[in-house]
Order: C-alpha cells, then structure tokens, then sequence
C-alpha cells in the first residue's frame, strides 16, 4: 500500500497500468501538479459553499452531492467517448469503498468550513497511515519498524495541529481526523479493486454509487442553491473529476514511488488559496504540524518504495 494523499485515494496505481504509455517523468510531474492544484481547489470551493462566501452556507451533505453528481457528468461524458471496454464490477468491495470516501469527501468538507484549508489538507495525508494500520487487522500485512515509526511521525504531527487537550482544539480539526481516517478505510476496499478492473470503470462505478449515496443524504437538508452556489457545486465536480484524471495519467507515465512526492504540493496550493481568497496565513504551529505530517508520509512513501524493489523479481 503507498503513501497517498486525498488524489491517491481515488484510483489505486496497481490499477493504473504502467506499460500503457512510454514512461514521461516532466510529463507526469506536470499532471501531477495539475491534480494536486485541482484536489486544493476542490476544497477551496467546499470552504466557499460552507460559508457565507456565496450565499447562505450550504450543508456538507449537500456539498458532497455536488461533488459527486457533477464529477458523474464529467466522467460518464468521457466514458460516452472513450466507450472502454467495461467488466463485470465487484459490486460490494465498490459499495464499501464508496461509503468510506463519501464519508471521508463529506468530513473533510465540514473540516475545510470551520479550519484554515492547510491545516485539514495535512491532517487528511494521516489517510495513508491509517490504511497502512488498518491493513494489519483486515488484510493480514505485516507492518515493520520503519513504517511504525512513520505512524508515530506522522500522529505527532496531527496532534501539533489539533492541540488536545487545549483550548485551541477545533472540532474542525477532529472532522478533518476522521476523514482521515474514514479515506485510510477506503484504501483498503482500493487494495482489493486494484488491477481488476480498469481506472475509468472503478471511477464510473465509484461515481455512479457516490450519487446515490450523497443524495438520499442530502435529501434530510436540502435548500435551494443560489445561481452562485450551483456554479460552485459545478466547479466542485469538475475540478474533482479533473484531478482524479490528471492524477491517473501522472500515474501512468511513472512510477507510483516518484509521482507521490508532488502529491504534497496540495498543501501549498491549499495554503495559496485561502490566503488569496479567504485572507488566512498560516499560523507557526499549522507550519509545523504541516511538516511534520508531511514527513511522516514521505518515510512511509520511501519505505513503501524499498519493499516493491524487494519485492520485484
């Protein structure tokens, strides 16, 4: 299992075939800059459409609807195109799966209203530790020292930010904990898709049940959304659909061990946004606990790298 940050999470490298395309490092770099610039924006818009920014706030769950109803339209219009050749889907490992990432999407959402969008951008890279514990229990992997003492980094981090114990602590910052959490869950239903069926399949299905899912829970809180609030559920959508498909192309040009770094860059275009938007710099101890999480992930993504050249024969 890699490192992977709330990109990765929506398409599993093993299911990205390597061989598809002539291996491109610049181009995979730039996709990847452009999916990381993509999954900050998508919060930026979550942030907008929670507050006051373009009307009345919008629930998260309804939210999370615009997310994947309009990520839908994009992706079934490419698969309309594309017309790939589809398999028959595992339909409750993808049912499973969903129903974490919706919660995990729809978490960090609320996070993203109530937090500085650099401090719940760090904490959701806690998701890759959390599936690297949670594979121990569900899929029998052994954990070694050296990804143990990642966990340990990267929670150390975690704690800076969400300061327990302390007045400081915001339940923003436990929302972003628990999608964390909830995407470190879906890694593991990610696990048992990858290589079975084909990206755009899993995205589709993904999607198709994501509707679903988020509409009969935004049904209980639905309000009518201004012109404004439409146009910014429209562009939440897109510009996810937009990183999941740069993201897999990036995978397809290289390997999984060196795309994952620019993964991190999220936190700069995230911090970028709220500071030009929003007018939020920052704090010392959000820089901190950024590092620190940050490093945490890279010891995993390096270690995870070490054990497939182990592994290769």
């Amino acid at each position: 299992m890699t490192a992977r940050g709330p990109i990765q999470s929506a398409v599993p490298p093993a299911a990205v075939p390597q061989d598809a395309v002539a291996p491109d490092h610049a181009r995979a770099v730039a996709f990847m800059l452009c999916a990381t610039a993509f999954i900050a924006a998508t919060t930026l818009l979550a942030k907008a459409l929670g507050t006051e920014a373009l009307g009345a706030p919008l629930h998260p769950l309804q939210v999370s609807l615009g997310r994947f109803a309009f990520a839908w339209l994009a992706i079934a219009m490419a698969v309309a195109v594309l017309r790939p050749r589809m398999t028959r889907p595992h339909v409750r490992t993808h049912l499973a799966r969903t129903l974490c990432g919706w919660a995990g999407v729809t978490l960090m959402f609320t996070a993203a209203a109530m937090i500085p969008l650099s401090d719940a951008t760090a904490i959701s890279f806690l998701n890759p530790v959390f599936g690297m514990i949670l594979a121990v229990p569900l899929l029998g992997e052994r954990v070694g020292p050296w990804r143990w003492l990642a966990a340990a980094i990267a929670f150390l981090g975690a704690m800076i930010l969400i300061r327990p114990g302390t007045e400081a602590m915001e339940a923003g910052a436990l929302f972003a904990f628990g999608a964390a959490l909830a995407m470190g869950l879906e890694l593991i239903f990610i696990k048992r898709l990858a290589g079975r069926e084909a990206p755009l399949q899993i995205l589709f299905v993904n999607n198709s049940i994501g509707v679903a899912i988020a509409g009969a829970a935004a049904f209980w809180v639905w309000q009518a959304p201004t012109p404004g609030q439409w146009a910014g559920l429209a562009a939440l959508g897109v510009a996810m659909a937009c990183a999941q498909a740069c993201f897999v192309n990036a995978m397809r040009r290289a390997d999984a061990s060196f795309v994952t770094p620019f993964s991190y860059l999220t936190l700069v275009f995230a911090a970028l946004y709220d500071g030009l938007l929003f007018g939020v710099v920052p704090t010392a101890a959000s820089a901190a606990g950024a590092a620190v999480i940050v490093a945490g992930a890279a010891l995993l993504a390096w270690r995870e790298a070490v054990n497939r050249r182990r592994a290769r024969p």
